[in-house]
């Protein structure tokens, strides 16, 4: 079976079409002179591998031709590991006692708990829900692609992990989260407070960031924090801009460098990503991974897998997490992953 991507950049009127073979990628230091749509999970595994489609590219607009309805005509079951014999509200508290342990015993600065939760299949086709996705959500990166390996899944993003042109990158910082409570289409949430938790939490990947690029890049500017919006949701946010160092460092390298940033993963990276991975009720796959066009048109366009969800023949998943620090409470830090899970939801639930 062939495999595709759809991909709609913010603010952009058109989208990316790439249909053809997705091969597996060893690591992701292998991919800096390829290029196609690179769908990386949050760790990369033999079931869940970092796969590189490449094939015919077209930019389309939506909506999109009737005739790519066969695109999406065969979803694979759902994957019965999925599934827990625990209550969602059960499943996360008893997650969430594990980490919350493991931060007030001082073995990490931050963890990301993550969790899921299976909604039934949706009336509209995946491509439907794609093009739902692109108009509710201009601000965000929206992403369709399916292949063999990964299944099927829809992501409507707003963090960058890198983009650039091979001259100029950046990468953010966006962390710390709030819901607008009045959700006008012109409320940014510029003049709302942040909590010292949030802020704390969207420094530590901002500090993380720069550490990383002070290794690989040259002329880092960084700008922020500031507050966006993401559909229902804001956050802080940190630009840098930079260039590689002489040429010296390439693309992969610098992906295996950031990826897990502290905003899904934690502090410190590799001990963290291990706890998150003994330690969550819920396999993430390709949540908290990334996605999108690498060197295509001469550029590249990697985001970070958030609000996304997983559509299969009979549910469709939907993945969420939050950050915790020492002083997380529980009902709050539930509560922001219900928030996140709405941007999703409401393309399968039809909410106004």
């Amino acid at each position: 079976m062939n495999s595709y991507a759809i991909f709609r950049l913010p603010h952009a009127e058109h989208c990316t079409l790439i249909k053809g073979d997705a091969e597996v990628v060893p690591s992701l230091a292998d991919i800096s002179n390829q290029q196609g749509f690179l769908l990386a999970p949050f760790m990369p595994s033999d079931e869940d591998p970092i796969l590189l489609i490449k094939g015919d590219v077209q930019e389309l607009t939506t909506p999109l031709p009737s005739h790519l309805s066969s695109l999406t005509s065969h979803l694979s079951p759902l994957i019965s590991h999925f599934s827990s014999p625990l209550s969602p509200l059960t499943s996360y508290a008893a997650d969430f006692a594990t980490f919350h342990q493991a931060l007030t015993e001082g073995r990490f600065q931050k963890l990301v708990l993550a969790r899921c939760m299976a909604l039934p299949v949706a009336a509209r086709s995946p491509l439907q829900l794609f093009e739902e996705a692109c108009r509710r959500y201009p601000r965000m990166c929206v992403s369709l692609v399916s292949t063999p390996q990964s299944g099927t899944w829809l992501t409507a993003t707003p963090e960058i992990l890198l983009e650039g042109n091979g001259h100029e990158w950046r990468t953010i910082a966006l962390a710390g989260t709030m819901r607008l409570r009045n959700d006008r289409a012109d409320n940014e949430g510029q003049h709302l407070r942040w909590s010292a938790k949030n802020i704390q939490e969207q420094r530590y990947v901002a500090s993380y960031l720069a550490d990383v690029l002070r290794c690989h890049a040259d002329n880092i500017h960084e700008e922020g924090p500031r507050t966006v919006r993401a559909a229902n949701l804001v956050h802080l946010r940190s630009d840098f801009t930079f260039s590689l160092n002489n040429k010296c460092t390439r693309v992969g390298e610098l992906l295996q460098a950031l990826h897990p940033t502290p905003a899904v993963c934690g502090l410190p990276k590799a001990e963290a990503q291990r706890f998150i991975l003994d330690n969550e009720h819920t396999s993430r796959h390709y949540y908290s991974g990334f996605m999108g066009t690498l060197n295509l048109s001469q550029s590249t366009h990697l985001y970070v897998s958030l609000r996304c969800m997983h559509i299969t023949a009979t549910a469709c998943q939907l993945y969420a997490g939050g950050g915790l620090l020492r002083e997380s409470i529980e009902r709050q830090e539930w509560l922001e992953t219900e928030a996140k899970m709405e941007a999703m939801r409401r393309l399968v639930m039809f909410d106004a």
